[in-house]
């Protein structure tokens, strides 16, 4: 038996538990199948932050909640005067066999995107399938800074293309995307996830992120900055 990953299984059983959901509930809502919804559980499938998504809207509560395990203060939450800061190695660690994924500012609730410091390890697209069933996909947009190494950016559109340190990529997320390691070297980037605003309707949250849709409208083109040439 593979051995658990770290993440936040034990506390999505936990708050399922507490909302009395059975699994089979829990699936309706996300579109996630039973046997992966366990398997998040015992920390025995990846906890992607597609998944993260959709198990924290189909229980109606923030994914900070499932990625921290800090008690937060009732009351309405002001977006006004609010910081965070992470010192170097801090943050709520979740791997997966394809990425170390840093989660940033897990203690602040409602928050307009996702910050990620993600160190890459897969190098094909075989073995980033093999662990994702396909290319990751969520509602949203999603912005990718290259701060070490080379970065194979895939996605289902688009030829694929090579992201240099200094490079940065912005795109429509529910296009389908896989980052790979393409260069020897340790290979990191920041990412950003901002989901729809919240005045949208959940459905499109609640259906298996690996699942293409057919009659979708046309994705946006990914707008890519590459880094200045240093000058001699």
């Amino acid at each position: 038996m593979k051995a658990p990953l770290p993440g936040p299984g034990e506390t999505i059983r936990a708050v399922r538990k507490r909302q009395g959901l059975t699994l089979t509930e829990l699936s309706a809502r996300t579109g996630l199948a039973v046997s992966t919804l366990s398997k998040l559980e015992m920390g025995h499938v990846s906890a992607s932050y597609d998944k993260l998504m959709l198990v924290s809207k189909g229980l109606a509560i923030d994914m900070a909640e499932l990625l921290d395990t800090t008690p937060h203060p009732g009351g309405p939450v002001n977006h006004g005067g609010r910081r965070v800061v992470h010192r170097a190695g801090e943050g709520q660690l979740v791997e997966t066999r394809s990425y170390s994924q840093t989660y940033l500012a897990t203690e602040l609730l409602n928050k307009r995107m996702t910050p990620i410091h993600v160190e890459h390890h897969a190098r094909t697209l075989d073995e980033f399938f093999a662990e994702f069933g396909g290319f990751i996909r969520h509602p949203g947009e999603e912005f990718t800074y290259v701060i070490e190494g080379e970065i194979g950016f895939h996605t289902e559109l688009y030829a694929p293309l090579v992201l240099k340190a200094g490079d940065s990529v912005y795109f429509d997320s529910e296009m389908g995307h896989a980052y790979l390691k393409a260069s020897e070297e340790s290979c990191r980037t920041i990412t950003a996830c901002s989901p729809r605003g919240r005045d949208e309707t959940m459905k499109d949250t609640f259906v298996n992120a690996s699942v293409k849709h057919a009659g979708e409208p046309a994705r946006k083109r990914p707008i890519v900055t590459r880094a200045k040439p240093a000058k001699k």
